[in-house]
């Protein structure tokens, strides 16, 4: 099978560590270990995304290319139930195998009526955010009855989160102004929605400065960075992609400024609030003389309250809106049935002879088969990970993660019912 030969090909590349089952089918708490690697070398700094690319998972690897399907196979498909369940009032969950031409996939589908009383969905991490746990620890923290792996984060590095991160109860976590912003989210009467949702983080007492990044895993070339206690350890020269020169850095404690530097901290944990600021960034930071008053305010745009990041709308308007058809890899989707108004969460297993994963397009379609109007790519690969509470109550991982493990993740989209 392919789960244990990419997993045995990760380990020995030291790009992800075994970790031992519990009782409870989750694997031992790894603190602030990070797995795999971007689709940059190690050593080299982290890049955005191209406009109009795809990132297919955090870890990089290239997936298999799909076989072309003759005209004359397109239609020969079959699908058989594996089983299906209620997870709570309001939360059903099943799983099933659609065999095509191209081969077997393995789906696993959560479904949620928001609706429900009791039901809530939310953004949930443990810990720091830059901190990465699997996703049934991640779970644990809040007791959810279910939920999937949720944005794409710097693997190799920090361990941040790539995009947005909103906390129905702790607000703004982490954000940025411009890649990153596809988001999964509710809107301030709790329905929920999917598209374009930029930061908005100001300065109060300079409007005129505009901040780039909250909580990032780097600062945005020529832009300015918010790192806050939540952040976790120092970022280092990693926020600033290694650059050495043009940086300012400008500490503020209990709303006033203490220090100034044009070198990154590299040891402990931050401390109140540090603005980096790289090139012109930088030189928007020379106002703020020690002892000035600092307040930072952050946001995004809207009325939203609590959100995720994906990379790519997978459908608008129930119409396909990603053309990539051809690399097969585990994938992680959240749609929502507009004439129900429930939402969907997706896992496809991959890398595995039981299931060759899929392609965006065929992920995209998978969504309009199960009535989703409006459908976001979450990360895939070996991040792919779904778990919920089963039919004899235990709650564990309920689909094949590639690495045979589950892989330690940044954050998630949780189901609670209270």
């Amino acid at each position: 099978m392919r789960a244990p030969r990419y997993a045995a090909a990760l380990v020995a590349a030291g790009l992800v560590t075994l970790l031992p089952l519990t009782t409870h089918g989750a694997v031992a708490d790894p603190g602030e270990q990070v797995a795999g690697r971007t689709s940059a070398a190690p050593t080299d700094p982290p890049a955005d995304p191209p406009d109009g690319g795809y990132r297919h998972s955090s870890d990089g690897v290239v997936g298999e290319i799909a076989p072309t399907v003759p005209p004359a196979a397109r239609g020969r498909v079959t699908s058989r139930e594996l089983r299906s369940w209620r997870v709570a009032p309001g939360v059903t969950a099943r799983s099933w195998v659609r065999t095509d031409y191209r081969g077997k996939v393995r789906y696993h589908l959560v479904r949620v009526d928001p609706d429900q009383p009791g039901v809530r969905l939310d953004y949930a991490r443990r810990g720091k955010i830059r901190t990465t746990a699997p996703l049934s620890r991640i779970l644990a923290v809040d007791d959810a009855v279910a939920g999937v792996n949720g944005d794409f984060f710097d693997i190799s590095r920090t361990g941040a989160p790539l995009g947005t991160g909103l906390d129905l109860d702790r607000g703004l976590l982490h954000a940025r102004v411009q890649y990153w912003n596809e988001s999964f989210y509710l809107r301030s009467d709790g329905s929920p929605a999917i598209g374009t949702l930029p930061m908005r983080t100001t300065i109060t007492q300079h409007p005129d400065v505009r901040v780039t990044n909250y909580n990032a895993p780097w600062v945005m070339p020529g832009g300015l960075g918010v790192y806050t206690r939540a952040f976790g350890a120092q970022p280092g020269y990693d926020a600033v992609q290694g650059q050495r020169a043009d940086l300012r850095v400008v500490q503020v404690r209990d709303g006033r400024v203490t220090s100034r530097s044009t070198s990154m901290p590299t040891r402990g944990r931050v401390r109140g609030t540090m603005l980096v600021g790289r090139g012109p960034g930088a030189a928007a930071l020379a106002p703020l003389t020690v002892g000035s008053r600092v307040t930072v305010q952050p946001g995004v745009r809207g009325r939203a309250t609590m959100a995720i990041t994906g990379d790519a709308v997978l459908l608008a308007r129930g119409k396909v809106r990603v053309t990539d058809d051809r690399e097969m890899h585990p994938r992680t989707a959240v749609g929502i049935d507009q004439d129900s108004g429930d939402v969907l969460l997706l896992a496809v297993d991959g890398r595995q002879d039981r299931s060759r994963g899929q392609t965006m397009v065929e992920l995209a379609r998978a969504m309009q088969r199960l009535g989703a109007e409006r459908a976001l790519n979450l990360d895939g690969g070996g991040s792919t990970t779904m778990v919920a509470r089963r039919a004899d109550g235990s709650t564990g991982v309920v689909n094949s993660p590639s690495d045979g493990v589950e892989r330690p993740v940044a954050n998630a989209l949780e189901v609670t019912y209270r």
